[in-house]
């Protein structure tokens, strides 16, 4: 059971209160896989209005499922009282949100008894047992709190043509006595990352507080019937993005109507509002068209109820275009001017301070996610201050003035806490959940450098050096590569990927921003548009080549190189472009561009990328498919992929494993049954890991051929 108890933690005040260290111990001993999977892992944070509390969710990692727990702590902003933990079960709290009083708190958590999540409110100044709110067979999560608090509104997934949960209930049952089982479609898409689609649709429902039937306000509403309703849809599933309006008569909410599209034209959402009662949703942005292109996403309202400001990513030609913001009068609806930021850099959160007219963005820069700020009415932002070192990410703002700006914080060295950014520069911690376990070890901050590519582009490395690094040894190279292509290497604690558990005590590992990386300006990110393997392959080997001229201690006759997804794809088109290194390491990764268009969950971006449909076999189809380079096959590999992945499906393994069979490469194949685009069981992790320096150190060590 989850049971709210008053349990304080001094020594976690004490190092809480204290600012996180610009790296862990240098004196201490080498990262461990068993360190490395103990970190507790953070939920994005929650603050209450008054901006005095924070609450997160902190998981417990374990090696057996049955053993891992995911319990909910509040964190004092200030700099009096302790952080505390609230509840006290196996079973995952999910999703904690303040009342506007900011004395209860809402979560969602499947107990014992219950057929799936509900939402419990907790009495912050009582204590006592939490109450469950919601009795809805298809669960609920998300939920937010109504302005007078007497409201929640939550998300459930429900069947089509349901009107309330006697429905969900009959139709549930009645498909659950079919005697078939078979999955029927008329459209794309038919699969998300590692689930299978169905027909279930998000929709929006309000409980009152003190319990009662949940109302499902989109059930009579004509835009749920339209063939292309959907919601958000993430490595996690599908989301609906929705906030109360400011006098709670009404909710805003993101959705599409043209998902059935996504097979030959681009996926866009647009603002809608629902009465709270529930009925016909209006919409609020685009024209209404299937052809409109610009989203809007994760709406949020201004204190003062007279600004919506929401996310706007424009469309273009482009496979990527940055993330903006977008202002309108409320309730008018009055466009105002669409914010951007220098070099045409991309928001990631957002937050709207107390003063209703200043705005807080963290942003992708350089291998960073850094602090900017502006008006609202301005045109573009600029950076709040400046930082060379960590990421800060899922920004929470209640009032800045007084300096409550909270976002989750890692470094390359410093596992995530929870910490208070002061607006002026820097941050204080205020948890400690994982600090002192880092600073038992050997973590030496990431070193960045830039050159010139040989075709003109300014690009961004970093260095990871081992623990234990002697400058006068001479280290071998791991050019690890960053998938996406549409992400960058970041100076972040990497749970997949860990830099320095991959560099252990014996290896440097080079990370490398190509183009295609974001971070680094709108122009950048796409120019890998039309050029997806080639010109990415060389500013990756030209990067070797500087780290190499420009260190002393590593060792260019030992280079390996590899990566997961798009950098498996890059991986295998090195496979066949040059034998300068002496292994490979392939996760995840296509060898056939043909075959990846037609099996994966995404088809209409990677032809825009092409500059063509596939059956025309024209350009990039041809002169840049790995595939078509295996009589160049020559270097070991291994490869490894987890067998439920549907980004990049378990075909284009195979098909790589026979090519490198029929060339007679050496390789070795992982199979995971049980993992989907990432291995993110624990045991999975750890052999994934252990098989990974054994293969490097196989080659390293191995006289050069």
């Amino acid at each position: 059971m989850s049971v709210m108890r008053s349990r304080s933690f001094a020594p976690l005040l004490a190092l809480g209160l204290a600012a996180l260290p610009a790296f862990a111990g240098a004196t201490g001993r080498p990262i461990t896989h068993e360190d490395l999977w103990g970190f507790a892992r953070l939920s994005p944070p929650t603050i209450s209005h008054d901006g005095r509390l924070a609450a997160v969710v902190v998981t417990t990692p374990s090696y057996d499922p049955a053993q891992q727990s995911a319990d909910l702590w509040l964190l004092p902003t200030g700099t009096e009282g302790s952080p505390r933990q609230l509840t006290f079960s196996k079973a995952a709290e999910a999703g904690p949100v303040f009342s506007a009083d900011g004395r209860f708190l809402a979560y969602t958590l499947q107990r014992e008894g219950d057929a799936a999540a509900q939402v419990y409110v907790i009495d912050l100044q009582q204590g006592g047992e939490p109450r469950r709110v919601t009795e809805i067979s298809t669960g609920a999560r998300t939920p937010q709190f109504s302005p007078d608090g007497t409201q929640i509104l939550f998300v459930s997934t429900v069947f089509p043509g349901s009107m309330n949960d006697a429905d969900n209930q009959r139709i549930a049952a009645e498909r659950k006595a079919r005697k078939d089982n078979v999955r029927v479609y008329t459209g794309f898409p038919i699969r998300n990352w590692d689930r299978w689609l169905d027909d279930r649709q998000q929709r929006l429902f309000v409980v009152p507080v003190s319990g009662g039937e949940a109302k499902d306000l989109l059930a009579s509403s004509a835009l749920v019937k339209q063939p292309g309703f959907g919601g958000r849809l993430a490595e996690t599933g599908e989301e609906i993005d929705a906030t109360w309006s400011p006098d709670g008569q009404s909710v805003v909410f993101s959705a599409t109507t043209n998902r059935h599209r996504a097979a030959f034209a681009n996926v866009h959402t647009d603002l809608y509002r629902v009465p709270a009662a529930g009925g016909e949703a209006t919409r609020l942005t685009g024209d209404g068209s299937l052809n409109a292109q610009d989203s809007h996403g994760r709406p949020q309202f201004s204190a003062n109820g007279e600004t919506l400001v929401a996310q706007l990513t424009p469309r273009s030609d482009k496979v990527y275009n940055t993330t903006r913001l977008a202002t309108f009068s409320w309730p008018a609806m009055k466009a105002g001017a669409a914010l951007g930021l220098p070099n045409d850099l991309a928001i990631s959160s957002f937050g709207i301070d107390a003063d209703s007219r200043t705005l807080w963005m963290t942003v992708e820069e350089d291998g960073h996610e850094k602090l900017y700020t502006a008006r609202i009415g301005e045109t573009q932002a600029r950076r709040a201050f400046d930082t060379n070192s960590g990421v800060y990410t899922n920004l929470q703002v209640a009032d800045a003035a007084r300096g409550v700006l909270v976002a989750n914080f890692d470094s390359a060295v410093n596992p995530p806490e929870i910490v208070r950014i002061n607006p002026r520069g820097g941050h204080r911690a205020l948890s400690a959940f994982n600090s002192e376990a880092a600073a038992k070890l050997d973590l030496a901050p990431v070193e960045d450098f830039w050159f010139d590519s040989a075709r003109g582009a300014r690009v961004h490395s970093m260095l990871v050096k081992p623990a234990g690094f002697d400058p006068a040894k001479k280290y071998p190279l791991f050019v690890l590569i960053h998938g996406g292509p549409h992400i960058m290497w970041r100076d972040t604690f990497f749970t997949r990927w860990n830099y320095h558990l991959i560099a252990g005590s014996d290896r440097v590992v080079l990370l490398t921003n190509y183009t295609g990386s974001t971070g680094f300006g709108a122009a950048f990110a796409q120019g890998i548009q039309g050029d997806p393997f080639e010109g990415p392959a060389n500013e990756i080997n030209q990067a070797a080549d500087v780290a190499i001229e420009r260190f002393a201690f590593v060792d260019g006759t030992r280079q390996c190189a590899g990566g997961a997804s798009y950098g498996g794809h890059l991986s295998n088109w090195l496979q066949g472009t040059t034998t300068r290194y002496r292994c490979l390491v392939s996760h995840a990764g296509l060898v056939n561009s043909e075959a990846q268009w037609g099996t994966s969950d995404t088809i209409y971006g990677r032809e825009q990328n092409a500059g063509g449909p596939v059956w025309e076999r024209g350009g990039v189809w041809v002169t840049q498919n790995p595939m078509l380079k295996a009589a160049n096959f020559k270097t070991p590999v291994l490869v490894t992929i987890g067998e439920q992945d549907f980004r990049v499906p378990l075909n284009n393994t195979l098909e790589y494993w026979s090519l490198l069979q029929r060339q007679q490469v050496e390789s070795r194949l992982l199979v995971f049954p049980d993992e989907n685009h990432w291995i993110l069981k624990g045991e999975n992790s750890r052999t994934f890991y252990r098989e990974l320096d054994a293969w490097l150190d196989r080659f390293e060590a191995a006289p050069a051929r």
